[in-house]
């Protein structure tokens, strides 16, 4: 089976979120699917079958599949504009999310998401213990979303991963912050998939542009996931959907023996 790893949210090699990328034929089995991304040790690996007009795409971290991912869907979107479909400048996904479509515009790839804005819930103070740093405020959609006052204050943060992989709420932990720089940065932590650190992830986007848009009263912004690998994407809010934009780089072309 042909494997493709790609940074996406990248401008050049050793940037952005590496993601794995697996277009077939044919399903194969879930089990199969999960062995392979566990093996491959990637934040996700994306695998995709084309049925009919869509790719039906699904994700899997090393640990459990999940429902919802930016950058393997932005990097599945350049391996099929570059060796699969070269024609098509709109690419779209069927997903347990629902549609999603990706349009290419010369280097850039514009991803056509969910707005999801997160629920507000309590700080906790143990969440507090864990992350080392004030919770100005706390949200929870699939992630927990908090915010804290000052976008130095997540550059240095060294969370208890351990603790943070059995805290009872969320997949993983957003961390947003106002930036001076850009509009907003950003943090991801997902213990629990078996990655401590996502380098720039998408899905995460979903929770804080609606937020930040409310907060800033602007639809259009520039974000910054402060990550070591680090990532910008260019974010707008459309009504119940947000559109994030990003460039990829093709790291490796291999060959999975299954």
């Amino acid at each position: 089976m042909k494997y493709y790893i790609v940074d996406a949210f990248a401008e050049n090699i050793f940037e952005g979120n590496p993601a794995g990328v697996c277009i077939m034929d044919h399903w194969i089995s879930d089990e199969m699917m999960q062995k392979i991304a566990f093996e491959n040790n990637l934040a996700e690996t994306a695998f995709a079958v084309k049925e009919g007009e869509h790719y039906h795409i699904r994700w899997f971290t090393p640990g459990y599949e999940i429902d919802l991912c930016g950058h393997a869907t932005l990097a599945s979107s350049y391996i099929i504009h570059h060796f699969v479909e070269p024609s098509l400048e709109e690419i779209k996904f069927q997903s347990m999310s629902g549609e999603l479509i990706v349009k290419v515009e010369g280097k850039q790839f514009i991803l056509d998401f969910p707005s999801r804005m997160p629920e507000i819930i309590e700080v906790d103070s143990q969440l507090e213990e864990i992350l080392g740093t004030k919770i100005k405020e706390a949200y929870l959609s699939r992630d927990i979303m908090v915010v804290v006052e000052d976008e130095e204050v997540i550059q240095s943060l060294t969370p208890d991963f351990e603790r943070l992989r059995n805290y009872e709420l969320g997949d993983g932990v957003i961390i947003t912050a106002k930036s001076e720089q850009y509009d907003f940065v950003s943090r991801c932590f997902y213990p629990k998939c078996g990655v401590n650190e996502d380098s720039v992830t998408g899905s995460a986007h979903c929770n804080m542009i609606p937020y930040w848009a409310s907060k800033l009263d602007k639809d259009e912004m520039r974000a910054k996931q402060v990550s070591p690998r680090g990532g910008k994407l260019s974010c707008k809010l459309e009504g119940d959907r947000v559109k994030i934009s990003g460039s990829a780089v093709l790291y490796m072309i291999g060959d999975i023996q299954v």
